[in-house]
């Protein structure tokens, strides 16, 4: 090729190149490849370990750690060497792809996740599909989502979603249709969403919901989440390190002891048992998340204290009185929320045959505090003789 091809390919290099500067945490990788006659010569440069301000990768047997400029000016001395080369950008949720000839250079971009590699012995670009389970239109699709799905365990190496796992997977994905009219509010409301996950376990619906935000959505993400069983947090971060996460980070602590590094648009807390979930609402009241879903666990400090005066003698079954404190836990919670000026949903998000815990409780902030509700609250809870940690923790 000429020097004025190797030109162009300078000057869209640079702009492609450029998105390192403030999305290092969603690239994945730059792959190369240059043609001679009917013979290929490729590389595959990552950012380096030890200083991502380098790209490093190994060219004809030899490694080579350049910064973005150096690394521009060897594609531009190499070009003069080659018939045609192909460049592909590749961040989570898009992939831009550089073609260089002799007579034009241009560039593509594919949106959304696919496994696109340059084969060695051709320019063809090959995409990985697999087939959906159902004639369902699903928000997190099987063929765009395979590496996430694969790694948390719903998806088969065969690109199926393994057969004990298909409840499941409907279930996460049902999840993420709930939550799609909120995620597209904080999309407009924001440039970057901040998420924090209380009490996360391993974190399977933060990692599905980062996928969707970043690659479906297209909007940049970051997640923290928080949880006091060092296992759960190895097993995160395992995950987010085989994914390509970085826009991850997981730390071993309980709730109220974290003192959060940045301002949070979304507090997510699922099935944090005990007190957990009253802690998780308590620390969105304290940092002022302004969006909350719950699908809270345990009502048990409910059941050991309340006390319904005349209902004596339907109290006495243990069954009965569980459910009645489930429902009035959670509407406790709700009432607490609006007290804080909280516009206030509760629905059931998978079917009770799935399982009983299946309330989530959605929450957005829209005004300030109602001290009308604060007084409705304490006079409830004053009634069924109840100190609730939602009240106390905040």
């Amino acid at each position: 090729m000429n020097k004025q091809t190797a030109e162009k390919a300078d000057f869209f290099l640079r702009g492609i190149l450029g998105r390192l500067e403030e999305g290092s945490d969603f690239f994945i990788g730059l792959d190369g490849v240059f043609y001679s006659g009917t013979k290929s010569f490729s590389f595959k440069a990552k950012l380096s370990q030890s200083d991502n301000n380098y790209l490093e990768f190994i060219y004809s047997g030899v490694k080579h750690k350049y910064s973005v400029e150096e690394f521009i000016k060897f594609v531009k001395e190499q070009i003069l060497n080659f018939d045609k080369a192909e460049f592909i950008y590749k961040e989570r949720g898009k992939n831009i792809t550089l073609y260089a000839t002799e007579k034009k250079v241009y560039t593509q971009t594919f949106s959304g996740e696919s496994d696109n590699i340059i084969n060695s012995s051709s320019s063809e670009i090959h995409h990985t599909q697999t087939a959906v389970i159902s004639d369902r239109e699903y928000f997190v699709k099987p063929n765009k989502a395979h590496r996430l799905l694969k790694v948390i365990g719903i998806m088969g190496d065969n690109g199926k979603i393994k057969n004990d796992m298909i409840r499941k997977y409907n279930q996460i994905d049902h999840f993420v249709e709930l939550l799609h009219p909120l995620l597209l509010t904080l999309c407009k409301q924001n440039e970057t969403i901040n998420i924090v996950d209380c009490a996360c376990g391993k974190s399977y619906l933060s990692f599905v919901l980062n996928y969707y935000i970043k690659e479906v959505l297209g909007r940049k993400c970051y997640f923290t989440g928080l949880d006091y069983n060092g296992n759960v947090i190895s097993e995160s971060k395992k995950m987010a390190l085989e994914l390509g996460y970085n826009n991850m980070t997981f730390i071993e602590t309980d709730i109220m002891n974290y003192v959060p590094d940045r301002k949070y648009n979304l507090l997510l807390t699922l099935h944090a048992c005990d007190t957990a979930t009253d802690k998780a609402l308590s620390f969105a009241l304290k940092h002022q998340v302004n969006s909350i879903v719950c699908v809270p666990c345990c009502h048990r400090e409910m059941n050991s204290q309340y006390k319904l005066d005349g209902f004596e003698d339907i109290m006495k079954y243990g069954v009965i009185k569980s459910r009645i404190a489930a429902c009035l836990t959670d509407g406790m919670r709700a009432l607490y929320l609006e007290s804080y000026g909280y516009e206030v949903s509760i629905v059931e998000y998978v079917s009770p045959l799935d399982t009983p815990k299946n309330v989530m409780i959605k929450a957005f902030k829209v005004k300030g505090n109602n001290q009308a509700l604060t007084k409705k609250f304490n006079e409830l809870s004053d009634l069924m003789n109840v100190n609730l940690t939602i009240a106390k923790e905040e």
